[in-house]
């Protein structure tokens, strides 16, 4: 992929490749914050031109919780049309977009890295840039099929999970700002949510109705409540579940340099 969009949350606040880079064959050339003119709002971008050999490379990443410089905006003020808009005016060819999430499923412990290959969305908040005559778009697989074949080999190679360990989960969103109740968790566990979070489906909506391939790479930064083993009531604390997903990022480097490269 020449150009990629990398769209990070609370577990990846910025992008501060480093040796990274080496690994994968490729250089930093330039790096530049710009700002993206929207209809829908301005948009911070980082932007670093790369190399891999011969071949110019492009990754431009957005912190979706941009807030005036600071990565704080909370997940239900966001502006996500904004944000997917500039990502698309851009000239990104996929983006792939980095989750933390709450892990129901005892397959998904905190520190793995997965997939979304479905979500569901009961939240009745509307994502659409089609306010002003009706346009239906099919959702049915609504990621990349692509992408994720790529990102789960990647995965699993960097993580050193066999064949068999599951690698393809379904997000349920959630409103926020508010972590689950257990009530709550129990009831989405039945409806077959195995995440919690409180944002992506959103940017996967847009991403669909522009024809942007889409993926979401998402880091099990917590056990959803009442799944804490040994203990049911264990309360949720927004920076520990921050900086958990912030250190399992090896695997997620791995991801997007792989797409860049390959």
């Amino acid at each position: 992929m020449e150009r990629l969009g990398v769209i990070g949350g609370t577990g990846l606040i910025d992008m501060t490749l480093g040796e990274e880079l080496k690994t994968h064959g490729l250089e930093l050339v330039h790096k530049d914050q710009v700002t993206v003119e929207t209809s829908y709002g301005d948009v911070p971008l980082t932007c670093m031109e790369l190399t891999h050999g011969s071949k110019k490379k492009q990754l431009i990443f957005l912190q979706r919780h941009h807030n005036s410089g600071s990565p704080s905006r909370p997940p239900h003020m966001i502006e996500h049309r904004a944000n997917i808009r500039a990502l698309f005016d851009a000239g990104c060819e996929g983006v792939m977009a980095v989750c933390s999430v709450g892990a129901i499923p005892e397959d998904f412990p905190p520190g793995k890295v997965a997939l979304a290959d479905q979500y569901i969305d009961f939240t009745g908040h509307q994502s659409t840039f089609h306010d002003d005559a009706a346009v239906f778009t099919s959702v049915t697989e609504p990621f990349d099929s692509n992408l994720n074949a790529a990102l789960e080999a990647v995965l699993r190679s960097s993580q050193s999970f066999d064949a068999d360990e599951r690698m393809h989960y379904t997000y349920w969103l959630a409103q926020g700002p508010h972590f689950e109740t257990k009530a709550e968790i129990d009831a989405i566990d039945r409806l077959g949510g195995h995440m919690v979070g409180m944002t992506m489906p959103r940017e996967a909506k847009l991403a669909r109705e522009l024809n942007l391939a889409y993926a979401a790479v998402c880091i099990s930064s917590n056990w959803a409540a009442g799944r804490e083993p040994g203990n049911a009531s264990q309360d949720l604390d927004h920076h520990s579940v921050s900086s958990q997903a912030n250190r399992r990022l090896a695997p997620v480097w791995a991801c997007m340099l792989d797409l860049l490269t390959s």
